[in-house]
């Protein structure tokens, strides 16, 4: 036997030795299934891997194997902290059915302790009576990383109250802002960005709350890059990028302008998703010398109230929420550090008002960022006022012991202000000509707090 087959066929055997442990590898899924967006025949699916080769979600009408289909992503991107965030958009689906889904790693299915499913809108337009629904709204999620935390007592407070959110039977979650915070070790390079964004999506406490219900999202300074950033920020791009690739909007900005900011319904309600950094003018800017100073940009705005006037063509539309990380309403807090828009007047009362010239009924602000909830009234006429829920935190430390000062503001409806961790829940219910928000806040141990109904008629 020549020498070279000799020493070929024991390196022939080793390598063959191999093969079988090469091909049970598999990849392992690191966060998710999540669902985004929701639509009368499509919805998204987001998630995470780690070292996959495919990915694949099965789905089909529960009950309906004859309806059975998949969708595959082949060797998925690989992001600058090694993960693999992917998104599914489902299409041409049944109105109004519920269906089921199983997602597959490298050929493997993963077992979850929860089932898996979704259901889409129902064409109830021009048809029948607007469907009551509920949602979940909060903002402030610090998550304790030790490595990377600042040294004594953790700012974040545990991770328990979303397993209560996940219980609700809610609909979706609309996310307000600073639902994760970017370290001083995250914000500084493209690779810690990416990696914040998949360690907290990560958090075993979330999965279950992002498989049971779909999910919205805007960002706040936190999530977007440095405490209190403006449109300064250098990597801006790369959180732009992160916050898509983890979430499940339906649009993010515009084809010719970026940013986070979007738009979309359920049932009788319209959300103005809005980003309040990308554009923004620094807070510390005089207001009464630059008058243009701008949380959203010229841009945005026009297009808030573009879209504002729209939706007030479209018969069908009961409520109008605007949604965005710092708040509105609220006149007594008017530090620097506050980052209201006491700070950006000009603006405010230019929304406000043109609100009220276009006779633009059932406004709502949602807002977060200042670490305790309440809601605000702001009496426009003597028939129309204008709403603000401030629901935070999540799970970052909370500002109890400024709860006294907040409680002045002329505008803060009484009972309504709590100072430690906490999520709201609003229903949208009632017939199309008396609608009504029923709010609830529970604090993380999913003890009630306090309750406020609005009557429709109440924004017209």
């Amino acid at each position: 036997m020549p020498l070279s087959a000799r020493f070929f066929r024991p390196a022939l055997a080793a390598l063959l030795l191999l093969i079988p442990w090469v091909a049970s590898a598999a990849g392992t899924l690191v966060s998710g299934p999540m669902l985004g967006y929701r639509a009368h025949r499509e919805t998204v699916i987001t998630l995470e891997t780690r070292d996959a080769t495919e990915v694949r979600i099965d789905y089909q009408v529960d009950g309906r194997p004859d309806t059975a289909k998949s969708v595959a992503i082949h060797t998925p991107w690989v992001s600058p902290a090694g993960g693999q965030p992917m998104k599914f958009v489902l299409p041409a689906l049944e109105m109004g059915a519920t269906y089921t889904y199983a997602v597959r790693i490298d050929g493997n299915p993963v077992a979850l302790p929860y089932p898996l499913a979704f259901k889409t809108t129902d064409q109830w337009e021009w048809r029948k009576e607007p469907p009551a629904f509920s949602f979940l709204f909060g903002s402030c999620a610090y998550l304790n990383d030790p490595p990377y935390d600042r040294p004594g007592k953790p700012y974040g407070h545990g991770t328990e109250i979303f397993q209560h959110m996940a219980d609700t039977g809610a609909d979706f979650t609309l996310w307000g802002g600073d639902n994760l915070y970017l370290r001083e070790a995250d914000y500084s390079s493209v690779s810690g960005i990416w990696y914040r964004y998949s360690k907290d999506f990560s958090t075993p406490d979330l999965q279950r709350l992002f498989a049971t219900m779909h999910h919205y999202r805007t960002w706040d300074d936190h999530d977007y890059g440095p405490d209190n950033a403006n449109q300064s920020y250098e990597f801006k791009d790369v959180t732009l990028a992160a916050f898509k690739a983890y979430s499940g909007n339906p649009s993010y900005g515009e084809p010719d302008h970026p940013g986070v900011y979007g738009k979309f319904l359920w049932s009788d309600a319209a959300f103005f998703l809005m980003d309040d950094r990308y554009h923004r003018d620094e807070t510390l800017l005089d207001q009464e010398a630059n008058t243009h100073k701008s949380v959203w940009g010229a841009r945005q705005f026009g297009w808030l109230k573009q879209s504002l006037l729209h939706s007030k063509s479209q018969r069908n539309t009961s409520f109008r929420f605007i949604v965005t990380g710092g708040q509105v309403v609220q006149t007594t807090i008017k530090t620097a550090r506050s980052e209201t828009h006491e700070l950006y007047r000009r603006e405010r009362e230019e929304l406000i008002k043109f609100i009220q010239d276009n006779q633009i009924g059932g406004v709502i602000f949602l807002t977060g960022d200042v670490h305790h909830t309440a809601l605000y009234r702001r009496a426009l006429t003597d028939t129309q006022s204008i709403y603000e829920l401030t629901s935070s935190p999540l799970a970052s430390g909370s500002w109890a012991a400024a709860t006294s000062e907040k409680a002045s503001d002329p505008n803060v409806v009484a009972g309504t202000i709590v100072g430690t961790q906490n999520y709201c829940q609003i229903a949208v219910t009632g017939p199309k000509d008396a609608r009504a928000l029923v709010i609830k806040c529970f604090d993380k141990t999913n003890a009630f707090q306090w309750e406020q109904t609005i009557p429709s008629a109440a924004l017209r």
